[in-house]
């Protein structure tokens, strides 16, 4: 069983050509057998030549394994887009359009277009399910600001929230302000009632203990990093990656597009102890098509 990211080598032996591209989209999407949409009967589909489509062995319906994919209507090849999130899932850091467009040879426009759609799909398929509960770890609650030039938070900067739970997920909010009714209904939704809570002490985190919560918060104006198992590190370390790839990949992301980075960065993140299935889930994130009669 592969345990280790594809290297090159094994991606270009795999995907060598479109065909190749295609037909792993057919299997992984339908399978080798599937029961046909038109007449009913497990079938066997076969290639259509000089179309990225398959025909029913028994009535002649067609699918079409990119239909509701950003490969459906594209002129770029197949092979051109799984290159590219085979970068996107084997890179620490994240991948710019600008090194897309020197890969490939494609135009900005276009290489930015393939990045947006794949970071889109990498949130799709990372989902969003809430965390912690109270037999689950604890959850480390903070906020960040990026972008911009002051260090209050105010003004230019983005504020952040991000949700933690230690050996699980994380979810991040890109959220107005930095009060508390900007920040605690995302906690609301997505950490489960009764799990425990790690914070700082900034006000926003101050009551969550109303909303059945077990909480603590370290004081870290007083320097006070961890007290036992409270602490805020995991979360800190998830920022530091955050702004690795902002600040060293990416260097400035505006505030509109800033969350779809965030979920990419999410799904490196969640994925962290299994990187090796990184390239495989994002190839079957795309939901399955309805077949064409």
């Amino acid at each position: 069983m592969l345990t280790k990211p594809l290297t090159l080598n094994q991606f270009l032996a795999r995907f060598p050509d479109d065909n190749a591209c295609l037909d792993h989209m057919m299997r992984v999407r339908y399978g080798e057998r599937f029961e046909c949409p038109k007449c009913h009967k497990q079938a066997h589909y076969y290639r259509v030549k000089k179309r990225r489509a398959y025909e029913c062995e028994h009535c002649g319906n067609q699918v079409y394994p990119t239909a509701g994919t950003p490969f459906e209507n594209t002129r770029t090849s197949l092979r051109s887009w799984f290159h590219v999130m085979f970068l996107f899932t084997t890179t620490r850091n994240g991948v710019a359009a600008k090194e897309v467009q020197r890969q490939l040879g494609v135009t900005y426009k276009t290489a930015w277009r393939m990045c947006w759609l794949i970071r889109e799909y990498m949130g799709f398929v990372d989902g969003d399910d809430p965390i912690g509960g109270p037999g689950g770890g604890i959850v480390e609650a903070d906020k960040t600001f990026i972008g911009g030039h002051d260090r209050l938070g105010e003004g230019d900067k983005t504020v952040v929230l991000g949700m933690v739970e230690r050996g699980g997920d994380a979810i991040t909010r890109v959220i107005p302000n930095r009060r508390a009714e900007s920040v605690q209904p995302h906690i609301l939704r997505k950490v489960r009632q009764g799990s425990r809570i790690a914070t700082d002490k900034a006000y926003a985190f101050a009551d969550l203990e109303r909303f059945g919560f077990q909480h603590e918060a370290v004081d870290h104006s007083k320097k006070e990093w961890a007290r036992g198992q409270w602490h805020t590190n995991t979360v800190e370390a998830f920022w530091s990656m955050v702004k690795r790839t902002i600040g060293g990949t990416h260097v400035w992301v505006s505030p509109k597009y800033l969350q779809t980075y965030l979920r990419e960065i999410e799904f490196r993140w969640n994925l962290r102890k299994t990187p090796w299935m990184m390239f495989d889930l994002l190839l079957m994130a795309f939901p399955r098509p309805r077949a064409r009669a």
